[in-house]
């Protein structure tokens, strides 16, 4: 059995082989004594990692189910020789199902990733400063610590650049805001309109309307003067002059003073709350052109955002197949197809792009499964491309429109291939003539600088 510990690897035997593959619960049973568990595994091999580094190296590889130079090396010295096409009389107990197919993979060993192999190890993880007696006391729990922290630390650090979490919470954030103030407005239009029932038919928008209401207050006291303040908040002179004929002779009830306080705070709550949406809206724009400035380009900042955000993170998007990216937020709707062994779905959160919409019925499925090809594409560039750029989502929006065209009149779209190299083409262009201005500022840095050493040595003469 291999064990991955904070100090190093070790590997155990397990002597009572057969007692524990028939039985389950002895081995449970075992688990908790530290002589009767001693009696069932014994210590082969032992491995420590060199430094802290080593072992944060190590723990970052089985994290992955990557197979490290090191515990290579070490499975290699300390298990039996397995011949070329012949199986193994052992088996290599891991607790990782990915490690696990990882050394069966390149050693050639066959592994058990079974319940009773996961027994084992927790009675090992429970008494390994017991078996390993170069251990001092004290310093596996220090190791755990270090190795912890420093885990944990290079996981937040992680892809700290892109911040793809801080998209993932605007845009959640921005969908529960549109909730809120749908529901505030609705409130508002209710609330009000015992008031001044006329202003709902005249203003349709809900942020004007919130605007209107809060400028309003009592609506006795709207006159003319008032006229060039409404005409900027509804951004129309007509409409203005609506709202006033209708606050003169309008059918709603009075109000008293401190029930129009509560509507005009509860107002003013609403247009300061869709500002801020505003706002949020446009940190999340710029968050996008940024972190995905291709799939922005490619499919708008919401959508794209969305996607992000159902898939985890910007790198987990481009681990996705377009298969799966065309599905992503359908996953209820696949589930149940299966389920009656009905038509799957043709597509998930991207039904929200303006292509989906401006296709053809029969064509939806098509340029569905086409912009969730485009869409995995730009993801990758975006999560593993040094220096962002939008040439490449510009160009496969342009593809995207080209296949809309192509499904309407026929005409031929540009194959990928072209495109893309058309792209490259471009960057490496950009890429030289800022070398070519860096060179001349530099020249043009050293120039007074060697003038000035001229100046100095003229005076010295003098």
């Amino acid at each position: 059995v291999l064990f991955e510990s904070a100090s190093g690897y070790a590997i155990f035997e397990v002597v009572e082989n057969e007692e524990i593959g028939s039985l389950l619960s002895e081995v449970q049973a075992a688990v908790a004594d530290v002589s009767s568990f001693g009696r069932v595994v014994k210590l082969k091999a032992f491995q420590p990692f060199t430094s802290a580094e080593n072992a944060l190296e190590n723990i970052n590889n089985i994290s992955e189910g990557l197979l490290s130079e090191d515990l290579k090396n070490f499975l290699e010295m300390n298990l039996p020789k397995v011949k070329a096409g012949k199986k193994g009389k052992f088996a290599l107990g891991v607790q990782d199902k990915g490690l696990a197919q990882a050394i069966s993979d390149e050693l050639s060993a066959p592994c058990n990733t079974s319940e009773t192999t996961l027994e084992i190890v927790r009675g090992v993880r429970m008494h390994f400063s017991t078996f390993v007696k170069e251990l001092a006391q004290g310093n596996l729990a220090k190791a755990q610590l270090g190795l912890g922290h420093s885990y944990s630390r290079a996981k937040v650090k992680f892809n700290v650049n892109r911040a793809d979490n801080m998209i993932i919470q605007a845009i959640a954030l921005l969908d529960q805001m549109d909730k809120d103030i749908n529901t505030f407005a609705m409130r508002v239009r209710e609330w009000y309109s015992w008031h001044f029932p006329e202003l709902v038919k005249i203003v349709n928008d809900n942020y004007v309307y919130a605007r209107c209401a809060s400028f309003i207050k009592n609506r006795n006291t709207l006159s003319e003067d008032s006229l060039e303040e409404l005409s900027k908040i509804v951004l129309d002179e007509d409409k203005a002059q609506q709202i006033l004929h209708a606050s003169r002779s309008s059918m709603g009830m009075d109000m008293s003073e401190i029930d129009m306080i509560n509507v005009d705070n509860f107002t003013t709550r609403l247009v300061k709350l869709a500002e801020y949406r505003r706002q949020l809206h446009e940190y999340l724009v710029s968050k996008m052109s940024t972190v995905a400035p291709n799939l922005a380009s490619l499919i708008g900042e919401s959508v794209g955002a969305r996607l992000i955000s159902h898939a985890g993170s910007l790198t987990n998007l481009a681990k996705c197949p377009a298969s799966t990216v065309q599905i992503l937020g359908a996953e209820k709707a696949l589930f149940r197809a299966l389920k009656t062994r009905g038509n799957t779905p043709k597509y998930g959160l991207l039904f929200h792009s303006t292509f989906i919409g401006r296709a053809a019925a029969k064509n939806k499925g098509r340029i569905s499964r086409y912009l969730a090809n485009k869409c995995a594409i730009a993801s990758r560039i975006d999560s593993f491309i040094d220096e962002p750029t939008t040439k490449y989502g510009d160009k496969m929006r342009e593809q995207v429109e080209e296949r809309l065209a192509f499904y309407e009149s026929g005409a031929a779209p540009r194959k990928n291939a072209d495109v893309m190299l058309e792209v490259s083409e471009e960057l490496k262009k950009e890429a030289t003539q800022t070398d070519k201005k860096s060179k001349k500022e530099k020249k043009g840095k050293k120039r007074p600088a060697a003038d000035e050493d001229v100046k100095m040595e003229e005076v010295e003469e003098e």
